[in-house]
């Protein structure tokens, strides 16, 4: 079982307060994405549940049980950070059994747990290397590999995938996917890139200055948002923001998906100028400036030949609209 309860949980460094009163329940076997920009406490909060911060208030509980005092050795929780922070001297096998080692476990046991991970994450042709002779992304799996082996309650990821480029990013991330499937385990996950939570969660928690704005399955929330805060910062491209009064609307915003515009040399609700155009093969988006409305995007599956500069008219598609009041706040109607 790895269950986990947040209640009213507040951190402060003197009087600052960086998280704000969080409650939050990730059930047994979940795996739930902590998504936000830089600065609102994700990686904050993940060290709370980890031990390695203490609670200013409120309670942390695993399975029911109150840990805040418990120290992170013994919370049942294996941690996989930002740095691979592997030991440079020991081999892959040896570094992801170090922790066992240190447990008193049986050279046998060892052994076993050890080859059952690497065999997960591919990395039994590799187990005599050491890090020095490893990629990037396999130094990774060794770290995740290590976190394997404790057979925690409860994974936390601290931005694994950060330092990796972009096509090893994509890579890891379909076989951090397909660890929580194999394992059905408990996985916490930090990361301010909400590709990664959309794609790997099955709930996101969106922070933002120590609060929860949302949380949801991520289709829900990127469907409905709550505020204008999360239905900007989910989506990419983000979302178009526009006057509701410059359009007619009572709704002093009103956010349309890129998706969700349609775009005409002929006619259009909105006439505009095209400022940037972005072939992406598979899509294109053309970001239009359009007065008293700033700049939008749009986006079309497949290749087109819109030119910068060129006039053109937008048409959003007002039933797939978003209203927000004043304080940013969803009007649902």
């Amino acid at each position: 079982m790895g269950a986990l309860t947040l209640t009213q949980v507040t951190k402060a460094f003197g009087k600052t307060e960086v998280i704000k009163g969080v409650d939050l329940r990730v059930e047994d076997g979940e795996f739930c994405v902590f998504v936000g920009p830089s600065g609102c406490g994700k990686s904050t909060l993940l060290r709370m549940i980890a031990g390695l911060e203490d609670v200013t208030d409120g309670e942390v509980a695993i399975d029911g049980v109150r840990v805040n005092e418990t120290a992170p050795a013994k919370r049942e929780i294996a941690m996989v950070f930002q740095s691979y922070a592997l030991y440079p001297h020991l081999t892959v096998r040896d570094n992801m059994g170090l922790a066992l080692k240190q447990a008193g476990v049986s050279k046998v046991a060892i052994v076993e747990a050890t080859n059952k991970a690497a065999n997960m994450l591919s990395l039994d042709v590799l187990l005599d290397r050491r890090p020095a002779e490893l990629s990037g992304g396999q130094r990774q799996r060794v770290a995740i590999g290590r976190a394997i082996v404790r057979t925690p309650k409860i994974f936390l990821f601290d931005e694994p995938l950060s330092n990796l480029d972009a096509a090893l990013r994509v890579a890891t991330r379909i076989e951090i996917a397909k660890l929580h499937r194999d394992l059905k385990a408990t996985m916490i996950y930090v990361t301010h890139d909400q590709v990664e939570a959309m794609t790997l969660a099955d709930k996101i928690v969106v922070l933002r200055a120590g609060k929860v704005e949302q949380v949801g399955k991520p289709m829900e929330v990127y469907n409905n948002p709550d505020n204008t805060f999360v239905a900007s910062f989910i989506g990419s491209p983000q979302m178009n923001m526009l006057s509701g009064a410059a359009l007619g609307i009572t709704a002093h915003t009103l956010g349309i998906r890129p998706e969700h515009v349609a775009i005409s040399r002929d006619k259009g609700s909105l006439p505009g100028r095209i400022s940037h155009v972005e072939k992406l093969g598979g899509e294109t988006l053309v970001y239009v400036q359009v007065e008293g409305q700033g700049l939008l995007t749009v986006r079309l599956l497949g290749e087109y030949d819109w030119q910068v500069d060129e006039a053109v008219y937008l048409s959003p598609d007002q039933t797939r609209a978003f209203l927000f009041d004043a304080g940013g706040l969803r009007i649902r109607t």
